[in-house]
């Protein structure tokens, strides 16, 4: 259950940290196509 929580809440920062950079990645991507 720790495991799960620590897990959840790397995710939860790594997300939060590189979701910016995902979103621009994700239109650049749209527009590419």
């Amino acid at each position: 259950y720790l495991t799960a929580v620590k897990a959840l809440s790397l995710a939860k920062s790594v997300s939060t940290g590189h979701s910016k950079n995902f979103f621009v990645q994700q239109t650049s991507n749209k527009i590419l196509e």
